[in-house]
């Protein structure tokens, strides 16, 4: 049963990213890049605010909402000590930057979008992930 709400959450998780990136790209024109969108929150206010904050604001809000509707909560378990997630942070941030978007961006509205360039890079993303999982799990003994 747990496992069933599991996969109808994740359904409907995925179906929601869906129609908020849909929507953001049919009324303004804009990719739902999340680092790209809270950058522009980050390093320069200016009227896109109006827009930025509320799309960003509306992630948690959404996750806080279907918590409460569905009496579903997740335990989050953090194993890794605080320099590992700063320099993870750090490293994220890098590969944001110089791949020129993140997994929402790339890997939801370009892929959608059938983008050579987002398929590149969410190939490489997704590659890149599951060596640093190899690695850190069965190289470097974590």
């Amino acid at each position: 049963m747990a496992e069933d709400m599991m996969i109808g959450m994740g359904l409907l998780g995925g179906m929601l990213i869906g129609l908020g990136s849909a929507v953001l790209l049919i009324f303004s024109g804009r990719i739902a890049g999340i680092s790209g969108i809270l950058g522009g929150l980050l390093y320069k206010w200016d009227a896109s605010a109006s827009w930025r904050l509320p799309f960003i604001l509306g992630i948690p809000a959404g996750v806080g909402l279907v918590s409460l509707t569905h009496h579903y909560t997740v335990n989050v378990e953090i194993e890794a000590s605080t320099p590992i997630l700063v320099i993870a942070g750090l490293l994220v941030g890098f590969g944001t930057r110089l791949g020129s978007g993140c997994t929402s961006g790339h890997g939801v509205c370009g892929l959608a979008r059938l983008s050579q360039r987002s398929i590149v890079a969410t190939g490489t993303f997704m590659v890149t992930a599951a060596l640093t999982v190899f690695v850190m799990r069965h190289v470097a003994g974590g």
